[in-house]
């Protein structure tokens, strides 16, 4: 005995197999009209419903014998129902069948259409309820819409936002933004213009005209919509302040979630570039602190040997007996000895300042008694004779560290000697503004450029007019500027057109505590 398991079906007493491809042509075919019904015949279903039902009542009204009155309201019903789900026109055939129907069975003469004006305010009624009800349909359903519409967006600007928290600031601000966007509002293409580096970032396949439109919105400041492509192009804004453009292509968010993602967009790149000054600033802390470190090392280590060669240099000038040439080349040497000496004394002034819990001990001083003692450390006359001092009646207090304050005016008209003009004059001038004493140094010669007023100020940094000039080692003004700034003051430079420079440096007012 055998038994077999293919599919079989009897016709004519012979068994046969089912024939497979006819099975799926049939499936085909029956999913092929399941797809015209749903899309041609399922918008007119309402109004088939609804004609059946005015036929049941029809038949139910006639044999019931129930009046015009009654059976008009039972129409209205489908009337209304036929215009709520199916429209202005579905219920406007239902209210021809309506009244029709009320004309031939229930208007005397029954079994005829009649003239009657019954039966014109029974069609009048339906029409004006069709109309009244399919509009505030309508509205309704489009209020839906676009409150559902509303909530999508919400939801997606929500999740840009989150998702803009999240991203790297590594590489450009700007490139992460468009893929971002696009992603969530499934748009064609995005294009975003950073007005601060003048850059164009985008993603997807933008028009070619898009890029024009997107500068436009932002120098005009404006939203445009182009409908022939849908697309928004936005102006991009951090507050009021206007940093660039958003093109959003083919889209159909209204104009208020259009706006917010631009203003998104403005966070996102305002964010990235505040993370990376921030980055910055950090990298730049952690290196002068370690060039502070190494500094104070460099100069513990240049004390000791700087005492020992002036020690000797000293003892051979004491014991005498070198000839003319030797004393000079030892005089020379104990002169550079002490010179380096000062030099690490301001390297060791400057890692004491960088201290955060550093406090100077300051103290009432008057300015002209400082800037004497400044000028008698110059050693060549011509030097102390180039220095013109002039100020107020009365001699200015300040409040000071001495040993401090000496260093930051010795640097100033160490520097006024060396970068100006051989023999020519300069001018001192200490005068009162306010609650600060202002100590200006004018000379005649070198003129820096508004970009190197607060660049001259950095450690080892040296302006280009000044390369030919006698050599620095670029730390006099950023200990100037540090001793200043421990003091609460500020110091400052001004260039002079044609003439020369203007150092000035401000400290409190003795009498302002």
């Amino acid at each position: 005995m055998s038994f077999s398991l293919a599919p079989a079906y009897r016709s004519g007493g012979a068994a046969k197999a089912a024939d497979w491809p006819t099975l799926a042509a049939a499936k085909s075919v029956c999913e092929t009209a399941a797809r015209a019904f749903t899309r041609h015949l399922a918008p007119t279903l309402p109004s088939c419903l609804a004609l059946a039902g005015i036929a049941a009542c029809t038949w139910g009204s006639f044999r019931l014998g129930q009046t015009f009155a009654f059976t008009g309201f039972l129409y209205l019903v489908f009337v209304v129902l036929a215009a709520l789900y199916g429209g202005f026109w579905q219920a406007t055939v239902i209210s021809v069948a309506a009244a029709a129907c009320l004309n031939y069975y229930f208007v005397p003469p029954i079994f005829s259409f009649a003239n009657s004006p019954a039966n014109w305010v029974a069609l009048s009624t339906f029409e004006f309820t069709a109309l009244v009800i399919s509009r505030l349909s309508q509205r309704a359903q489009m209020r839906a819409r676009e409150a559902i519409a509303d909530r999508r967006d919400i939801e997606r600007l929500y999740e840009t936002s989150r998702r803009i928290l999240l991203l790297s600031s590594s590489g450009e601000p700007g490139n992460p933004i468009p893929l971002l966007i696009r992603n969530i509002f499934d748009l064609r293409a995005v294009e975003l213009f950073d007005a601060h580096s003048a850059t164009m970032y985008r993603n997807g396949d933008v028009p070619t005209a898009a890029e024009q439109h997107t500068r436009d919105a932002y120098f005009r400041g404006t939203d445009t919509f182009d409908a022939e492509t849908r697309s928004w192009y936005c102006v991009v804004c951090v507050g009021v302040r206007p940093v660039g453009g958003l093109a959003l292509i083919d889209t159909e968010m209204t104009k208020l979630a259009a706006t917010a993602l631009a203003s998104l967009g403005g966070i996102a790149l305002e964010r990235a570039r505040t993370l990376q000054r921030e980055y910055r600033a950090q990298a730049a802390r952690q290196t002068e602190q370690l060039r502070t470190a190494v500094l104070d090392a460099l100069a513990h280590e240049f004390k000791t040997p700087l005492a020992v060669a002036r020690t000797a240099s000293s003892g051979l000038l004491a014991v005498g007996g070198l000839s003319e040439l030797q004393t000079e080349l030892v005089t020379t040497i104990d002169q550079q000895a002490d010179k380096l000496d000062r030099l690490a004394s301001r390297l060791l002034r400057t890692a004491m300042l960088d201290n955060a819990e550093f406090k100077p001990q300051r103290e009432p001083l008057p300015f002209s008694v400082l800037i004497d003692a400044v000028l008698r450390k110059f050693e060549s006359p011509a030097d102390r004779d180039r220095f013109h001092v002039s100020g107020p009646t009365r001699d200015a207090l300040v409040l000071a560290d001495r040993e401090l304050i000496l260093t930051a005016i010795a640097q100033l008209f160490d520097n006024a000697v060396k970068y100006s003009e051989p023999g020519s004059p300069i001018d001192i001038r200490v005068a009162a503004k306010n609650s600060e004493t202002v100590l200006t140094i004018r000379t005649k010669g070198v003129v820096v450029t508004s970009s190197d007023s607060e660049r001259i100020f950095e450690r080892f940094y040296r302006a280009p007019d000044t390369h030919y000039l006698p050599a620095g080692t670029g730390l006099g003004l950023s200990i100037v500027k540090k001793i200043v700034d421990a003091h609460c003051g500020s110091v400052w430079a001004e260039g002079e057109a044609n003439y020369g420079t203007s150092f000035s440096l401000a400290l409190p007012a003795a009498d302002t505590y």
